[in-house]
């Protein structure tokens, strides 16, 4: 069953937190919501019913949210309690024994990576490992629908590819899943629709990447664009930023990567955003002969940065920076294969 918001409004006494919208998480897909933590943690309320819902309409397929039982909808809270004294095994045993569930502990603990930690204490489980005890309920209730409240954050590779797996196999058995998240770049890398919520309303954000190319011409393309870029001369330049109706100036080697929101390119330089009056094909244009390479449709980022190129699954990539955040930045499909063709990989 599909997730619908229909003509949903919220005010806080005079103030305007987000105006009408409609949306319809569909099966097969999953949908994230990029917002403020007022925003995120509102709609959560909504959601299970701790607030009530003055304007507009949420429902599961045909059933208003306040008719719905709860419980047969799947959520992965941000902040969710478990039993510390218990082993995993044992915290997986009250799983399938909650859900009457035929799903074997064993295939659980093999896609959760926990296999070599299932007699150990969850109290003695690293904040990741603790996460992935949350993916595993999940598996063994098996809703139709799922909420995700920022499921990748602070979370190690491994959890990270655990995640993104998971999700390939709710999308190929049909789930339908919302993700709720105050991050852009895990909004893009984990969803196949993302939309921005704010005062403004409900924007989506274009992700769909453009058709693929025959892999030969991709290659032959690529190439040439390389050719060309080594054939400019380089040329040493800042590029502006204004905060606070101050001029900042970054020398290209300094920024870590960039990104589009809104229409607005942001240049990111140790953890902070500055915004640039360039936009992202002017700065990719200017900065190609610099290392920058485009990486997804609303991302650059500095190759010299990069620390690993991540396969999450066959179709899902990312780049690990090593900047302080160790930042994951999107690497679309077919900038992959331009990736490979520079990086001379096979």
């Amino acid at each position: 069953m599909s997730l619908q918001f229909t003509n949903v409004e919220k005010r806080l006494n005079d103030s305007l937190i987000f105006p009408t919208f409609n949306l319809q998480v569909g099966f097969s897909q999953v949908t994230a919501i990029h917002s403020s933590l007022n925003v995120r943690n509102i709609l959560l309320q909504m959601i299970t019913r701790e607030v009530p819902i003055f304007n507009g309409e949420i429902s599961i397929g045909e059933t208003k949210i306040s008719n719905v039982h709860l419980p047969d909808i799947g959520f992965s809270f941000l902040n969710e309690g478990l039993y510390e004294r218990l082993t995993v095994i044992e915290q997986l045993n009250f799983y399938g024994k909650l859900y009457n569930t035929y799903e074997e502990i064993s295939v659980i603990l093999q896609k959760v990576h926990l296999e070599e930690k299932r007699n150990v204490r969850i109290k003695k489980l690293s904040y990741s490992e603790q996460r992935r005890i949350q993916f595993a309920r999940l598996l063994f209730q098996n809703p139709y629908l799922l909420i995700f409240e920022e499921p990748d954050q602070n979370l190690d590779i491994e959890t990270q590819r655990v995640l993104m797996i998971m999700l390939d196999e709710l999308r190929a058995k049909g789930k339908s899943v919302l993700i709720l998240t105050g991050s852009m770049e895990s909004a893009v890398t984990l969803a196949d629709k993302v939309y921005k919520l704010d005062e403004g309303g409900l924007h989506e954000i274009q992700v769909t990447e453009e058709a693929e190319m025959d892999s030969i011409k991709e290659e032959v393309t690529a190439t040439v664009e390389i050719e060309k870029a080594e054939a400019i001369p380089v040329r040493f330049e800042k590029i502006p930023t204004k905060v606070n109706e101050k001029i900042i100036l970054f020398d290209p080697p300094e920024i870590d990567y960039i990104e589009s929101n809104d229409g607005q390119s942001y240049l990111h330089f140790k953890g902070e955003g500055f915004p640039t009056m360039f936009t992202l094909n002017e700065l990719e244009e200017r900065l190609q002969h610099f290392g920058f390479f485009r990486c997804h449709r609303s991302y650059i980022v500095n190759l010299q940065k990069v620390r690993e190129v991540i396969t999450w699954t066959r179709n899902s990539y990312s780049l690990i920076l090593d900047d302080e955040k160790k930042s994951n930045i999107p690497l679309s499909k077919t900038k992959m294969a331009e990736l490979k063709v520079m990086l001379d990989l096979k």
